[in-house]
């Protein structure tokens, strides 16, 4: 037999087909949702609090978690940038908690070019990045250490521009001034700890929690006053006021202005309608209200309900809600200082009510304060409740289950059905959750054996709620649905978020900037995020009366609810598709292309009739 040589094109082809192959046994599996990461278990014996303090409990914990960050990395195509972001800042930690400096300075680079937002790319991990510095230079304590931390923090901070970078100090600040042995440690000894008692071992879900309390214990901590005052001093020598862009945008409308009404539904924890008694929609005499408690089952009242324990003390809860907006803002108010000598000299049993506390008196307040916002400025707004009971106690109650979550599908379109009785033409929601939001609840209550088993449940149960509401919102066709994006600074629709990241021709989610239209740092993003409004520190009511600033997409939200009514007051006929198209178009794109500005002057311009 004659051997020849195969002609040219068949090499090339063999070739080619050989690199394909090679290609796709080598291609990395790709995560397109938070949901598909891979889970990891570590096991403990014993008291957390002993892994956080001890050096020698700490190490071996600390080595399986990096060696499954760094394996995770670098075994799978991971295009979300945030959680790219998150993996290498908790390696960045480990190296710092490990002595090796320039490694942790090198992957904040690194993680600081993950960044989008502005600000970000400019100051993530600023702490961090000055530890480093000086411990690199100094070793990790002394006097020379933290005069070098301090003026790290400066020479970073100095060149950068002010107004991009001030919310980012404030919040640093804030968090630094609340900082106590008892607030580090609380949650290792009421949430970590009674998931692996229960469970024996603990996720990757809250293994980092492990590691970032024995850094802020042993080397935050320590440097508390040197960071509040390497920040103060900062924020003193730029006592510079932000620009307002959105009064030149606001508009209030004249009675002369509007059509009849506008139905707008506050979905959310309950409004002080006594605040809002000339906008209400009644039934009879009472104001339209449906209700639903944290169980899912019918409940009556226009606001949450209080314990018996605290009915007598509202006034003194809602002056902390004040306090900690007043340390946002960098102002020294009393209210503030009571809420910094609370928080920071808590003792270990008093971490779990004091918590629990605070998370009561947020979600009290939370829908009155997101009323006021949507019915600013709108003489023809007319209010319609639809409230929700949150979970505020660390151990969630109840625990999630199947029956939990299709009692919560029919209480869903419950409440969209009321509205459409209501003749409701635009509802806000400043609320959400995730799938990871399920998985996390079953950890802490001990349910499911396994990471894989707790995977399939909390996939099951969010579906269900996912579905429901995409559902109800869709049997409401001639309703627009106004959301917020959330505040957890990633990928609305890579966290399966819900409402936000729902896609639907009548729901429009809404992410936060600021004062000035900078991007806030805690707002989420994604595709399903058209548009942005303030969100920080606006003001409106708490229940009884008073006045305070707070920040949140909770607060973005609202502020596009009140343009959707205002839009509807002075043209009725405007369908859902319509405001979306008319609030999306005339707002303002910014140069770096990542948010839309909602214009309410041009927007009104262009919805009302010539």
């Amino acid at each position: 037999m004659v051997l020849k040589a195969p002609p040219l094109r068949l090499v090339l082809a063999f070739f080619l087909f050989l690199a394909a192959s090679l290609a796709a046994a080598q291609a990395k599996p790709r995560i397109d949702k938070a949901a598909d990461l891979p889970r990891f278990t570590y096991r403990i014996d014993g008291k957390v609090e002993d892994v956080v303090r001890s050096p020698d409990k700490f190490a071996p914990f600390a080595a399986a978690v990096r060696r499954n960050t760094e394996s995770v990395l670098a075994d799978y195509d991971i295009p979300d940038k945030a959680t790219r972001s998150g993996l290498i800042g908790l390696l960045a930690t480990l190296d710092y908690l490990d002595g090796s400096y320039d490694s942790a300075l090198q992957r904040i680079g690194t993680l600081r070019s993950l960044q989008d937002k502005p600000a970000d790319k400019l100051v993530a991990a600023l702490r961090l990045k000055a530890m480093a510095l000086a411990a690199k230079a100094d070793g990790p304590s002394g006097d020379a250490y933290r005069r070098d931390v301090a003026a790290a923090i400066r020479r970073e901070l100095d060149p950068l521009p002010y107004a991009l970078v001030e919310n980012n100090v404030k919040e640093g600040k804030e968090g630094t001034e609340l900082i106590g042995e008892a607030l580090i440690l609380g949650r290792i000894r009421e949430v970590v700890q009674p998931i692996v008692d229960q469970n024996g071992s603990l996720s990757s879900d809250f293994a980092p929690g492990v590691i970032s309390a024995r850094f802020a214990l042993l080397d935050v901590l320590p440097l508390k006053q040197t960071l509040i005052d390497a920040y103060s001093a900062y924020l003193s020598a730029h006592q510079v006021v932000k620009n307002d862009i959105w009064a030149a945008r606001d508009v209030t409308l004249a009675p002369a202005q509007t059509h009849g009404t506008v139905g707008i539904g506050i979905w959310d924890s309950g409004v002080d309608t006594s605040l809002y008694a000339k906008q209400l929609i009644r039934d009879g005499d009472k104001p339209a209200v449906i209700a639903f408690d944290k169980y899912s089952q019918p409940a009556s009242g226009e606001l949450m309900p209080l314990p018996a324990a605290a009915q007598g003390r509202v006034a003194q809860l809602t002056a902390r809600i004040k306090g900690f907006s007043d340390l946002q803002s960098n102002i020294d108010s009393k209210e503030a200082g009571e809420v910094k000598a609370y928080l920071s000299g808590l003792t270990p049993d008093q971490y779990r009510p004091a918590i629990e506390e605070l998370n009561m008196t947020g979600d009290y307040a939370h829908g009155t304060h997101v009323a006021g916002i949507a019915l600013e400025g709108n003489p023809a707004a007319r209010l319609v409740i639809g409230r929700i009971e949150f979970g505020y106690t660390l151990k969630p109650d109840p625990c999630p289950s199947r029956e939990l979550a299709e009692r919560d599908a029919q209480a869903s379109q419950a409440y969209v059905d009321f509205f459409k009785a209501h003749h409701v033409r635009v509802v806000n929601m400043s609320w959400g959750g995730s799938v990871g939001d399920f998985e996390s609840d079953l950890e802490k209550c001990g349910m499911g054996k396994t990471s894989d088993e707790r995977k399939a449940l909390a996939r099951g149960y969010f579906d269900i709620q996912k579905a429901s509401l995409a559902q109800a919102f869709a049997s409401a066709p001639d309703i627009l649905f106004v959301t917020a994006a959330g505040n957890s600074n990633d990928d609305a629709s890579f966290t399966e978020s819900v409402p936000s990241g729902i896609v639907l021709p009548n729901l429009l989610t809404v992410g936060a900037v600021d004062s000035a239209g900078e991007e806030a740092s805690f707002t989420s993003y994604g595709p399903t995020v058209k548009v942005h409004a303030d969100g920080y520190q606006v003001e409106s009511y708490l229940p009884g009366g008073s006045k305070v600033a707070l920040s949140g997409t909770s607060m973005a939200s609202p502020e596009v609810t009140n343009l959707a009514g205002k839009l509807l007051a002075v043209n009725p006929k405007l369908t859902p598709s319509e405001l979306i198209r008319i609030i999306t178009e005339t707002a303002d794109r910014s140069a770096d292309g990542r948010r839309n500005l909602v214009n309410p002057k041009k927007a009104l311009a262009a919805a009302t009739p010539t």
